[in-house]
């Protein structure tokens, strides 16, 4: 007998359906086999196109691209746009992004889309009204939006659609309406009472909207309307920039500008008004940059700077190259372990050295005598202490944090909206991979502008961002809060150059779980040889023992969070080694998709979890 695949929302574990149907077998004097390959669904193979996206809308909106003739980066606009209206309690165009993308034939680079701290954010001004963390909610946490202007480098530079065609689709849901999903309906509910007693304008666009209902955004729609009209040039190029241009300095900036002067309520408990200006908004332009990368196995790994935590992925590929195949495998308790030990470590040096101050040494951090180094400091037994390492002899220094086993549980509007500490899901971000038939590809992570975490901006239709908070009112971090630079995010998508020539893009959302869920599914995929769908689907793990990124930064010492599902015995084993496990259920930890192009064409794969993501291609 064996197992058909079954959908990733069940109450029964993968041990209870194995059990069951062994005892079945068992009865009626049948084999029985677990299939090596069992997964909920296929990895989708093609040659044409391939989308994976944490929306079915957004996937299916991105293949209609391809399908009339648009190129990947054309598709991943179109499906941003769309994401902003399906999914505005995970992204919006007053959040940011990071991408990073491989045009054919060209050198792959990092899209930044993150505005840095504007002019009036210090740690002296924040520290002047009393403040001991930047807010996860409300004005002050607010950078300037990063997200939109990132979308249209993108199309710009690589694409190939006018903007009023990629905008098409996201138009066409925000004034015609698009089904509201029940995670939606759940999120205003638990917001519902802020919104009432203290954020009247976003009282007014969310709280009439019904569960399983069609809702539309005529706001938003009119401001997209609006901004199309302005796009008026000689060619494609200077028509993509007259819209920049009045983003940045016109209707939008000025309406920012003037919203932000109000004081309003924020997760501190105080009402405060917002310091970004209209000059700050006609500041930011998104950039190209160059990746980093690290050889694992002969594979080239990429990640964005050490402004994300991106580069915490390649230290533990770094430090985790050195053991055996026995020791990378997360569904085993020796493997489970290793992996936990090696990412405390690698998200201890996150903490302590990762910014963008420019002081963070990458080179001595990714390289082999300091991995060394660092793999020496695993022994049998878990960790609970914070052991970052000294890369360049400097003493290093992580910010003080409070100590939790639920940190932000049941906060309104508190800090990023991402998968609590036992699983349940209450939301975090979006992510988009895609491949083309041209041989391009690309893996991005849109995130911020939550209609839960800062007040709707009724002259635009969208809210700002709150990304501020991941910074500190501490002097002298790499990640201390000040003027112009960025705070150090937690999205980070990722590339992988292949040894056979394959080139795959990746990403999930989740906050400081996105580079451990990823780091999992590489093992997995590099190591192990399982397939996309196959790595996807395993039983998923990450350690809480690192500091949160997000407002109000506990952490929770030897703490880990797997899906239990992996079993009594591993579980059972990791805690006789010290972990702080916590059982989350069968199916909760990670949305992660992944694509990828290569000799036999193209593959795809999405994230069974929630039912919500999913790839299609052909």
């Amino acid at each position: 007998m064996n197992l058909p695949p079954f959908g990733g929302n069940s109450e029964v574990s993968y041990r209870d359906i194995r059990g069951l149907a062994a005892t079945y077998c068992e009865a009626r004097d049948m084999p029985f086999t677990m299939p090596s390959d069992f997964t909920t669904r296929p990895t989708l193979r093609g040659t044409f196109g391939m989308v994976a996206t944490t929306h079915w809308i957004a996937s299916q909106s991105a293949m209609a691209v391809l399908e009339r003739g648009g190129n990947a980066f054309d598709a991943a606009v179109a499906a941003g746009f769309v994401l902003h209206i399906v999914e505005p309690h995970l992204n919006g165009p007053g959040g940011d992004l990071v991408g990073l993308v491989a045009p054919a034939g060209e050198t792959p680079r990092v899209l930044a889309g993150l505005a840095p701290a504007p002019r009036g954010a210090s740690v002296e001004s924040y520290r002047a009204l009393g403040l001991d963390l930047v807010p996860g909610a409300g004005l002050l946490a607010a950078t300037v939006p990063g997200a939109f202007d990132a979308w249209l480098l993108l199309l710009r530079d690589f694409g190939t659609w006018e903007l009023d065609a990629v905008l098409e689709f996201a138009l066409h849901y925000a004034e015609g309406g698009y089904p509201v999903l029940p995670v939606v309906t759940r999120t205003i509910a638990a917001v519902g009472a802020l919104f009432s007693e203290h954020w009247s304008t976003s009282a007014d666009a969310w709280l009439s909207i019904e569960a399983d209902s069609i809702h539309s955004r005529p706001a938003w729609a009119a401001t997209l309307r609006r901004l199309i009209a302005s796009g008026v040039g000689a060619s494609r190029v200077q028509r993509i920039d007259a819209v920049r241009t009045e983003w940045r300095t016109g209707f939008v900036a000025a309406a920012i500008d003037e919203f932000v002067r109000e004081p309003l309520w924020d997760s501190s408990g105080a009402d405060h008004a917002g310091v970004i200006t209209a000059a700050d908004v006609a500041d930011y332009s998104a950039s190209w940059e160059a990746p980093v990368e690290l050889d694992f196995r002969g594979n080239r790994v990429l990640k964005a700077g050490a402004w994300t935590q991106g580069p915490s992925l390649l230290q533990s590929l770094a430090i985790l190259d050195g053991f055996d195949d026995e020791r990378l495998d997360a569904s085993t308790e020796l493997g489970a372990h290793t992996i936990l030990e090696v990412l405390k470590l690698s998200l201890a040096d996150r903490d302590a050295w990762y910014g963008d101050d420019g002081s963070t040494p990458l080179d001595v951090l990714l390289s082999p005598a300091y991995s060394t180094a660092r793999r020496a400091l695993i022994t049998d037994a878990a960790s609970a202490e914070q052991r970052p390492g000294s890369p360049v002899g400097r003493t290093p220094r992580i910010p003080a944090t409070g100590v939790s086993t639920a940190a932000g549980d049941g906060l309104a509007g508190a800090g990023e909206p991402t998968v609590a500490r036992n699983g349940v899901t209450r939301g975090d971000t979006c992510h988009i991979d895609i491949a083309d038939r041209f041989g391009n590809i690309l893996s991005i992570t849109p995130s911020g502008g939550w209609l839960q975490s800062s007040p709707d901006i009724r002259a635009l239709g969208f809210c700002l961002g709150s990304r501020l908070q991941m910074t500190w009112l501490e002097d002298g971090l790499p990640s201390s809060l000040r003027p112009g630079q960025r705070p150090r995010t937690t999205l980070s998508p990722t590339l992988v150059l292949g040894a056979d020539g394959t080139t795959l893009a990746l990403g999930t959302p989740g906050g400081d779980q996105q580079d451990q869920w990823q780091l999992t599914f590489l093992l997995r995929h590099l190591a192990g040889g399982y397939g996309l769908q196959q790595a996807i689907d395993a039983p998923n793990l990450h350690t809480t023992s690192a500091n949160e990124s997000f407002w109000p930064r506990h952490r929770v010492p030897g703490g880990a969070v797997i899906e239990d599902r992996v079993g009594a015995e591993v579980i059972d084993g990791l805690r006789a080694r010290g972990h702080d496990v916590t059982e989350s259920g069968p199916w909760t930890l990670g949305r992660l998709s992944a694509v990828s192009v290569g000799a036999d064409g193209l593959r795809g794969a999405a994230n069974p979890r929630g039912m919500q993501g999913y790839a299609v291609g052909r």
